[in-house]
């Protein structure tokens, strides 16, 4: 949520239009999940970077966010290799690892990290409000769209909520363990959080309607693609074709 808020109008990409943002980054991320050839995978890698360049995003926090993602790509090299049969290049005890099982964790690897960093230098480059207007002109169904931004919306608070919540277990002297009492403190935690966040959805909704809501957000721009938003994506296009014809 920093990302959008702080940066999103020092990026070169801002002067494109969201729509043409939405789109490239949607097209980008369909190509890539297809991908099998793991030099195709590199170059889609090195686009995304270019993209990630383009969107001036700070570094701290494109390494802080990269990191986080990648543990759980780590989590996922400690147990996929050793699951899926193939040609065996060590055995430590009952255990083999493949190598089938090594390619498919690389091309996941370079994969995932590819479609992460263009997805991050999107964001960087688009506030949550310009996006949800994005959604709502490429026909995205009502529903998802107000979804997507009300989570996004308040996610923050309702993480500051659990902050308070877990403060107030530590004023009282609280230490995990495991033990039943940790076990049922958490449980209450995750309750209490759930129901607050609940009270919280219904308050907005009052003060939706208040307001005069009526299922719809009112767009107050409305623009037609550039000769820049069209060039961009047809330079887009020929790119991931190439690296299709790459791929074989």
């Amino acid at each position: 949520m920093d990302i959008d808020q702080a940066y999103a109008d020092s990026s070169p990409l801002y002067v494109l239009d969201p729509r043409t943002r939405l789109l490239g980054v949607v097209t980008f991320s369909m190509v890539v999940a297809l991908l099998q050839a793991t030099h195709a995978l590199l170059y889609s890698l090195g686009l995304s970077l270019v993209f990630v360049i383009i969107s001036r995003i700070p570094f701290t926090i494109l390494l802080r966010r990269m990191f986080l993602f990648n543990l759980f790509l780590l989590f996922l090299w400690l147990l996929v290799p050793w699951g899926i049969p193939g040609e065996e290049i060590l055995t430590i005890g009952p255990l083999i690892v493949s190598s089938e099982g090594i390619d498919y964790m690389v091309a996941l690897t370079l994969r995932s990290n590819a479609i992460m960093l263009a997805l991050i230098a999107f964001m960087a480059s688009t506030t949550i409000t310009s996006m949800a207007h994005a959604m709502t002109a490429l026909k995205v169904p009502d529903k998802i769209t107000y979804l997507f931004f009300l989570t996004y919306r308040y996610i923050g608070d309702i993480y500051n909520e659990y902050t308070r919540l877990v403060n107030a277990m530590r004023v009282r002297c609280f230490k995990p363990a495991s033990t039943l009492h940790t076990y049922r403190s958490y449980a209450y935690l995750v309750g209490v959080l759930l129901v607050n966040s609940f009270e919280r959805a219904q308050r907005i909704r009052a003060a939706m309607l208040c307001r005069g809501f009526n299922g719809r957000f009112p767009r107050i721009e409305e623009k037609n693609f550039s000769r820049l938003d069209i060039l961009s994506l047809i330079v887009l296009c020929v790119v991931l074709a190439g690296i299709i014809y790459v791929n074989g």
